[in-house]
């Protein structure tokens, strides 16, 4: 099998089968998908989830986040992982929001990038999902997911994965493609013991064929 053409079975499953997949994180506005994303590095979105209604009650905009301190930002997301790097990481971001982007969260890779606790990651998914822009958010679901299937060979970083990514999904599909594959990693190719008695992808799987007989033996 080419990868051209496992490329087009994954899309077309994927089409199929989730055709409306999109963030699990719960936002109303720019600010507050910013917000969650940079709480939800490492940390699962169903405990970001269950942090953002008390933070955004009292933070309500970057105004009000950019004037807090980290005594009263701390305890709303001690039970985030790194919270303290990641209060940090928030009162910067709201200060230069505020300073340098008269609030208003980037449409662009480039701006984002420049705000406390934004990576690249991050960056994508704020331009792909606020501003439905051609985005590849690559995090340890997407990186693991993509290699094991096959559609990427060798990529060693998540940037190498993003843009073999990039080079064969149609643009116009890579915005959903990021919730394809992180849903997918989510809760069927999960890490340590994939579920490939529940997934539609096992014919051009790479992982699978590589190790049918010791998984079709625990199926």
């Amino acid at each position: 099998m080419t990868k051209k053409e496992r490329y087009a079975f994954v899309i077309d499953w994927f089409s199929k089968n989730m055709p409306d997949a999109q963030t699990e994180l719960h936002y109303n506005n720019p600010y507050e998908l910013l917000v969650s994303v940079i709480l939800s590095a490492q940390c699962t979105d169903k405990r970001v989830n269950m942090v953002t209604p008390a933070l955004f009650k009292k933070f309500p905009n970057p105004e009000y986040l950019a004037n807090a301190t980290f005594e009263e930002v701390e305890p709303l997301i001690r039970s985030i992982s790194f919270a303290n790097n990641k209060t940090r990481h928030l009162l910067g971001m709201a200060k230069m929001l505020v300073e340098k982007f008269n609030s208003t969260v980037p449409d662009n890779i480039e701006d984002l990038v420049q705000l406390p606790g934004v990576g690249r990651k991050t960056a994508n998914v704020i331009v792909s999902v606020v501003y439905h822009q051609p985005g590849m958010a690559v995090d340890t679901h997407v990186f693991r997911v993509s290699a094991r299937i096959g559609l990427t060979s060798n990529a060693k970083t998540p940037l190498q994965t993003e843009e073999q990514l990039v080079a064969n999904i149609p643009r116009e599909l890579l915005a959903i493609a990021h919730h394809w594959l992180i849903l997918h990693g989510r809760y069927i190719c999960v890490a340590r013991s994939p579920k490939c008695g529940q997934c539609g992808l096992t014919p051009v799987c790479k992982y699978y064929q590589q190790n049918k007989k010791t998984l079709e033996a625990d199926i």
